[in-house]
């Protein structure tokens, strides 16, 4: 059975959080059958939920963005490490996955995923002596990876001589986004050198350039687009100079800024080879209410369509004290805290009635509680939906989330792998 089919045969357990006690033992196939309403099907608070309609708005709206701009998309999988999300992804017309670490290659391998884009160096020998050994037993496998050192370059080669590794392992250098940005080589001559590095390496290709552009200093649009300027005429420069004997892989994109990465990326002037244009922004598929909310290039270019907050963190109101104060039943290890908190959108009372959830604040979260501020008239146990702030620590909570239509019914559970 194909790995991606096979997640519907897992049994539903204590390990999910949410879920209904009663289905315990049913797979989640049979779940997802039984269309459960997530407000009265028998799932505890808190619970997670993923709204199927925004989902597929999401989805649909960067494809067509990608489309329209000529850019090639993989989208940072580390956000949702959910392969029924990279499946739809690809489906919608994604180039390939992009990961982080090696246990995510490693979880996107074991679901088949055919392109990956590593957003880092793989300087680990035991990481490289299993994707050498991918490489050679896939040829139709491609996997391209970051150096931005010549030090990073030699381990990578001798541990890939170690391996045996036949195919060469395809690299892009990483151009720093500024001095006290975060990974890359801070300067032209320094990537010219990696790229030297990399040329000597029997086991490495250099295949092109990339970079981060939501870590240049203090971004604003006409800094992001003068790095990402540096980026293209760094692989101009690297074109003149005959270093590429392939398809040039020229990528960039974070969830900020990639009507920069369009703009710019539109200006490249024909180069020898074809260029990859490779967009790896991420956070899209599910959106938020908080970080992104606030700066999505969407909300600069509105006539190109609007993203959509697609998570909803259900909790219980469990505590009155005073007039002012109330504590829900979900804290740190349920929702996302590290750029904002949690922000209460809608109040649903016991007979299903729901109203906005104004005159609320969360003012903090302990390990499972939610700390509140209100002037509403909130009853304990009314449940509150929360929206969340920066997907990219969401998912990581989740191992098993609802997905569920505008009016309750769960269609489907989206497993996830952290």
């Amino acid at each position: 059975m194909p790995p991606l089919a096979a997640l519907a045969d897992e049994r539903i357990d204590h390990r999910f959080k949410g879920l209904p006690p009663d289905a315990s033992g049913l797979t989640v196939a049979d779940l997802a059958a039984e269309r459960r309403n997530l407000f009265t099907g028998g799932f505890t608070t808190p619970v997670l939920a993923l709204s199927a309609e925004r989902l597929e708005h999401n989805l649909a709206l960067m494809e067509t963005y990608t489309e329209r701009h000529g850019l090639s998309f993989a989208p940072h999988g580390k956000t949702s490490m959910a392969p029924q999300l990279f499946d739809r992804q690809l489906r919608r017309g994604a180039w390939g996955i992009t990961l982080a670490v090696p246990h995510q290659v490693r979880v996107a391998r074991a679901f088949g995923i055919p392109r990956i884009f590593l957003a880092n160096e793989l300087l680990d020998a035991a990481a490289l002596r299993w994707i050498a050994g991918e490489l050679d037993a896939d040829p139709d496998f491609r996997f391209i990876c970051y150096a931005d050192s010549t030090e990073g370059v030699a381990l990578m080669n001798s541990a890939l001589t170690d391996a045996g590794a036949t195919r060469p392992l395809d690299v892009v250098v990483e151009l720093a986004a500024g001095e006290g940005a975060r990974t890359g080589a801070r300067s032209e001559a320094e990537c010219e050198a990696v790229a030297d590095a990399i040329a000597e390496a029997p086991t490495l290709r250099l295949a092109g350039v990339a970079g981060y552009e939501g870590e240049v200093p203090d971004a604003d649009r006409e800094s992001v687009a003068a790095w990402l300027r540096r980026l293209t005429a760094l692989t101009a420069a690297f074109d003149a100079a005959g270093r590429f004997d392939s398809e040039i892989v020229l990528s960039a994109g974070g969830s900020a800024w990639f009507d920069a990465v369009a703009e710019v990326f539109g200006e490249v002037p024909e180069l020898s080879r074809p260029v990859l244009k490779l967009l790896r922004s991420g956070a899209y598929v599910s959106h938020d209410d908080g970080a992104y909310r606030e700066k999505t290039p969407f909300n600069r270019v509105p006539e190109e369509g609007a993203l959509q907050a697609a998570f909803t963190l259900w909790t219980q109101v469990v505590s009155r004290p005073s007039a002012d104060q109330a504590f829900l039943n979900a804290g740190k290890r349920d929702a996302a805290f590290d750029l904002h908190l949690p922000q209460p959108h809608t109040i649903r009372s016991a007979d299903g009635s729901t109203r906005p959830a104004t005159g609320i604040t969360v003012t903090g979260l302990s390990d499972q509680h939610a700390w509140m501020r209100t002037t509403s008239p909130l009853q304990v146990g009314e449940w509150v939906g929360l929206g969340m702030s920066h997907p990219c620590t969401i998912f990581d909570k989740w191992q098993l989330i609802p997905l569920a239509t505008s009016d309750g019914t769960v269609t489907d559970y989206i497993r996830t792998f952290f």
